[in-house]
């Protein structure tokens, strides 16, 4: 059966267009300008709103109430369907520093999940974030899980799952090079993150797989003076290398609106990434709440729009959603709609390797399709063709 949308503003890589997209079962058909003159048997007026891919969101740990280290389903699956109604129509769920039964807790998880119809987003695979990490560059992260990254353990990890995606881990610390360059071996993207490193380390790092920052200027290192002498960081080499391609949490909050429009003119679309980095908050009213599991995390409150420690000392995560992301971009750094929601879908879908099928609205790609309107509320969200989300507020006919 086929279906479109038509009468929308069509959102893509290059430009917006009044045009249609049509789709068969679960893949993209046909996208081009104008008036629809197929034969789709299920046609939605998108009444002028803006059509676009789904939003990826390569970085985040809940949502809705849970978190994805509570190791439980009811986690995993309530927090994709929050993602979702936001307009992330694919995750990769990520974790905490924490010790290792509590990982391979979550994987086994996460398996379950996955292999059986789930309502909300995609979860085509995992991020590990920590434990190897910096303690100088820690945040939020629980300090007694920090470690240095040897072999026995990491391997463990790996065959433990074959799920992971990406690592994030501070590439200065002693074996994390060697990790690099096992991950890389195994199809996995190292990312630099929670990290002191310097300039030279950086650039290093990038030679050995870690291709790719977490949350660029949160808990990463920059100019700093020792002895008289500046030295360059992780911010700097991120910049200067061209390849390095990086995320931001576009909150409005953990970066302001200078430092977002810096990160669009020095990156570009193509090499940056919006992330949410949510917490269980995300999705919920202000309050106190938990970073990490329920019986292991930690207690914040969140306030202004952010979750911080209790003695608001600093940030300790993000309580954004992906439509909040693109709306920031958008509307707070003055980005072009399209390579705001290019930020958001096809360039995470070419950092996690998955833009032969997501990321764009393409013939063959899949029907992960959204309309929302201009402050970016999520109207209607479609998952490989099917409508899984309506507000009720266009016309559909049949």
């Amino acid at each position: 059966m086929k279906k479109a949308i038509v009468n929308g503003q069509i959102v893509t890589p290059t430009g917006i267009f009044p045009g249609y997209v049509e789709w068969e079962g679960h893949a993209v058909t046909a996208v081009d300008k104008g008036a629809y003159t197929g034969e789709a048997e299920t046609v939605l007026d998108a009444g002028g709103k803006y059509v676009s891919p789904g939003f990826i969101d390569i970085h985040l740990h809940g949502a809705g109430g849970h978190d994805f280290m509570d190791c439980t389903e009811e986690a995993f699956v309530r927090s994709a369907e929050m993602a979702m109604r936001h307009g992330a129509t694919t995750i990769f769920p990520t974790t905490l520093a924490s010790d290792n039964e509590s990982l391979f807790k979550a994987f086994a998880t996460y398996d379950k999940v996955v292999s059986k119809p789930c309502p909300g987003a995609h979860m085509p695979g995992l991020h590990l974030e920590g434990p190897y990490f910096s303690y100088g560059q820690r945040g939020a992260q629980d300090p007694k899980y920090l470690r240095d990254p040897k072999p026995e353990e990491y391997l463990s990890i790996l065959a433990a799952s074959g799920k992971i995606r990406r690592m994030s881990a501070a590439p200065e610390l002693d074996g994390a090079l060697g990790l690099g360059r096992e991950l890389r071996s195994r199809g996995i993207l190292p990312s630099i993150a929670h990290s002191d490193a310097t300039f030279e380390q950086a650039v290093e790092a990038y030679e050995n797989g870690y291709t790719h920052v977490t949350h660029l200027y949160s808990c990463t290192s920059s100019v700093v003076r020792r002895n008289a002498f500046r030295y360059a960081g992780i911010v700097e080499a991120a910049y200067w290398l061209d390849g390095m391609t990086v995320e931001i949490i576009a909150d409005g909050v953990h970066l302001p609106k200078s430092l977002l429009q810096l990160v669009y003119k020095l990156k570009g679309p193509d090499r940056t990434v919006l992330i949410t980095d949510s917490m269980r908050a995300a999705g919920m009213p202000e309050g106190e709440s938990v970073l990490g599991s329920l019986d292991k995390g930690m207690k914040v409150i969140v306030e202004d729009g952010v979750a911080k420690l209790p003695d608001r000392s600093a940030f300790a995560g993000s309580v954004a959603t992906a439509d909040r992301c693109v709306r920031t971009m958008y509307r707070t750094a003055g980005v072009p709609l399209h390579d705001a929601v290019t930020m958001m879908s096809l360039t995470p879908a070419r950092v996690m390797g998955i833009d032969g099928s997501k990321g764009s609205l393409e013939p063959g790609k899949d029907a992960d399709i959204l309309v929302f309107d201009d402050d970016i509320n999520i109207l209607h969200v479609f998952l490989s063709g099917e409508h899984v989300m309506d507000d009720n507020t266009l016309n559909k006919i049949i």
